[in-house]
């Protein structure tokens, strides 16, 4: 990535990523599915509903491995193999730490997460269930994403992509061979995730540790170096921190969702599988930012860091305007997918098609929150969109709550804080002399 075409390689980079990532949601995709159609809108509100308690388990390791891939991506980009190396084992060992403390504090955890999201009683149960089972084989899960982190780290996006097809196309035989045949219902569709995703974990490692390159596994060499440690933990953690506390405010804003009742939460998780999948394109193109980023700092080419910014966002702007027109035109056939409820076909088809002509704004934060993490600074990303996820949109939720009984408003939290976001981080970037940061670790503006 430091010489040659920038459309070229951010596109080339991110397209692998990009089918990957629609992969990747098919997992809990295919779950609401199956049970919105075979089982019933309460256990597709209760698969649906719980993906903020997820992510903010999931989140707090996403962070760490975007800090171990930055890492790796400049020393890959700087030729320098031995610290390569150092940086590959040391991100296995903590994977392992994580799996094992984030295995147990989210098994513990599930009672009073529901609670807090004010859950109905006719999901309570189902969400328990279904968590229970998702979080006892969550090892698998982030065993995948930070050995394909890694992958990605030195420009292979391809190999990973083979493997979450294999793993979605199990996961979808097994929803289908445990809720229809065997009729385990909510609890079918959780063993099928952690089944596939398990899979797609041992097919990762198998790789990894097969590898010729500096980025191979040893197991024997699997051990936490320090400073190797200290690194990633200071680039990561401030990702980490803020996608863990983000999703976990989430968790408050479905407690206002979910005072509608069921239909409102069955409404709410059919939009947001939607979301996930318009998201792909400008999540998967904003990660060929930051891997671009990170080998042009490693390789000395910062020319070409801002030049990386703007390819990239308008590419982004590009591919989101050609996907929120026709989801927002066909929004109510979209929604029918995960159920036939009149109630649930109106309040997802009201969520579409109020939220879609935002995501603009979401283009914007995230590619120059990506150009920020890929030269190391991840604390600005993460102080913004924490002030405007977070400390923003739950002052806007606690006032208008109490200022109007409409559901409309309270969903309009969400795009008001993607343009505050875009907003700062745009005065930020214009502000910053990445250059400098990438050469000194320090901040200058001017």
């Amino acid at each position: 990535m430091t010489e040659g075409c920038i459309w070229k390689h951010i596109l080339f980079f991110s397209l692998p990523l990009m089918i990957g990532n629609l992969f990747q949601q098919l997992y809990n995709t295919v779950d609401t599915i199956v049970v919105g159609n075979y089982v019933g809108k309460e256990a597709l509100a209760a698969v649906g509903s719980v993906d903020s308690i997820i992510f903010m388990f999931i989140g707090l390791f996403s962070g760490l491995a975007t800090g171990a891939g930055v890492v790796i991506s400049q020393y890959y980009g700087a030729k320098d193999e031995k610290n390569v190396s150092e940086a590959v084992h040391t991100t296995i060992a903590l994977t392992i730490v994580m799996s094992i403390g984030t295995t147990i504090l989210s098994l513990l955890l599930v009672p009073f997460l529901l609670n807090l999201m004010n859950t109905p009683d006719d999901v309570y149960d189902l969400s328990a269930t279904y968590l229970r089972i998702y979080f006892s084989g969550m090892a698998g899960l982030l065993f995948y994403n930070m050995g394909s982190g890694i992958m990605r780290a030195v420009g292979d996006s391809r190999r990973p992509l083979y493997f979450l097809i294999f793993s979605a196309l199990t996961n979808i035989v097994l929803d289908l061979l445990f809720v229809m045949k065997y009729q385990m219902g909510v609890a079918g569709v959780g063993y099928a995730t952690i089944i596939s995703q398990g899979l797609s974990a041992v097919l990762i490692l198998i790789v990894l540790c097969r590898e010729t390159h500096c980025y191979r596994v040893v197991p024997r060499k699997i051990r936490m170096n320090r400073s190797m440690l200290e690194r990633i933990i200071n680039i990561g953690f401030p990702a980490a921190f803020q996608m863990a506390v983000t999703s976990f405010s989430n968790v408050f804003v479905h407690s206002y969702i979910n005072s509608f009742g069921s239909a409102a939460m069955a409404g709410w998780s059919s939009y947001g599988k939607v979301d996930k999948f318009c998201l792909l394109p400008i999540q998967s193109l904003a990660l060929g930012v930051t891997t671009f980023t990170g080998q042009n700092v490693g390789a000395g080419r910062l020319d070409r860091v801002r030049r990386g910014t703007k390819t990239g966002l308008m590419m982004s702007i590009a591919v989101s305007i050609c996907i929120i027109i026709p989801v927002w035109i066909f929004a109510g056939t979209t929604i029918r997918l995960f159920s036939s409820s009149e109630d649930v076909l109106s309040y997802g088809t009201l969520f579409v098609r109020l939220m879609m002509p935002f995501y603009v704004s979401l283009c914007i934060n995230q590619i120059f929150a990506g150009t920020l993490r890929g030269v190391g600074n991840t604390k600005a990303p993460m102080l913004i969109m924490m002030g405007s996820f977070i400390v923003f949109r739950q002052i806007y939720l606690f006032i208008i709550s109490r200022l109007s009984d409409s559901i409309i408003p309270i969903a309009l939290g969400y795009p008001f804080g993607w343009i505050l976001c875009s907003a700062c981080l745009v005065f930020y970037y214009r502000r910053t002399k990445l250059t400098r940061y990438a050469v000194t670790g320090s901040e200058e503006t001017g």
